[in-house]
């Protein structure tokens, strides 16, 4: 799955490049490889890398729930031991 990303990231960075680089000669085609390498980055590539990150985590430790408030707060209110008021 790693090698999936890595090389769909590869491939559409030299989309967008080399629709830059032909810009001038095709308008048409360069506006489509930039879009297929947008495309592929954004719609492709970071939903496979989320998915494979996000393994094994619970979405309810992520999530602003009552309870994680109360743990937030409590944080804030306790002190370091090196600071004094």
């Amino acid at each position: 799955m790693k090698y999936l990303i890595t090389l769909i990231i590869i491939a559409s960075f030299t989309s967008i490049v080399y629709g830059f680089t032909i810009q001038s000669e095709a308008p048409v085609a360069s506006n489509k490889l930039i879009g297929f390498g947008t495309v592929g980055i954004f719609l492709v590539a970071m939903p496979l890398f989320l998915i494979k990150h996000s393994k094994g985590k619970k979405m309810k430790d992520y999530m602003l729930t009552e309870e994680n408030i109360k743990k937030m707060r409590q944080k804030s209110s306790e002190k370091p031991e090196n600071q004094s008021s």
